[in-house]
């Protein structure tokens, strides 16, 4: 038995994904978590085979959800579910540990194709991202930001969706002075002054 812990801050969305996944035979919900701590819990105490996981928690990055999943359970898939633009965002997820990417406007068929995949082992992305992909890899020509480490590109993010240095440091848990050092890294390696110019890259590239 498929035993799925589904993680999402949305009661919607977290009830369809239910729905989908106990018409099948073979998968049961083993949990649901509306934030990264729940999550944790959940995980800990339970039998669960897979997590899907959204990226976009209230309480904590789901890249940093991944990795404090990775390092606890390293055994344990997780598909990510996300709105984000699969062709930045899965690259990088998938290289910090990730089974899958898979965007939340797919297919409910695709999803249980993806959750069968990952639960055996398998790694999942659409049709369209695998191009994409390969595409990347036969690239010589990388954008500027695929040299930023993923906690550069996050903070990147962040900057561009209007968010202050102050704001971001609480999000990350992290001090305002170690924020400003990361904002200062992403300037030298995009070769920007302001965070203007940050965000108008960001919006050009569809990274928010």
């Amino acid at each position: 038995m498929i035993r799925v812990i589904i993680v999402d801050d949305h009661p919607v969305v977290r009830r369809g994904l239910r729905q989908i996944i106990e018409d099948e035979p073979d998968m049961e919900v083993a949990g649901e978590a509306k934030n990264a701590e729940e999550c944790f819990s959940l995980v800990r105490k339970s039998d669960c085979t897979l997590v899907l996981l959204d990226i976009t928690l209230p309480d904590k990055s789901g890249f940093d959800v991944l990795k404090q999943l990775k390092y606890e359970h390293p055994g344990l898939p997780v598909l990510i579910l996300s709105i984000h633009p699969e062709d930045e965002y899965a690259l990088r997820l998938i290289k910090a540990g990730a089974s899958g990417y898979l965007m939340k406007e797919g297919a409910p068929d695709e999803l249980v194709k993806a959750i069968r995949k990952v639960n055996a082992g398998g790694k999942y992305v659409s049709a369209s991202l695998a191009e994409k992909l390969v595409s990347h890899l036969d690239a010589f020509d990388k954008p500027p930001h695929e040299d930023l480490s993923n906690r550069e590109f996050q903070i990147l993010c962040m900057i561009a969706q209007g968010k202050s240095l102050k704001s971001i440091a609480g999000e990350l848990c992290v001090s305002d002075k170690t924020v400003s050092t990361y904002r200062s890294r992403i300037m030298e390696k995009m070769k920007m002054s302001n965070n203007s110019d940050l965000t108008r890259y960001a919006l050009e590239n569809h990274l928010v």
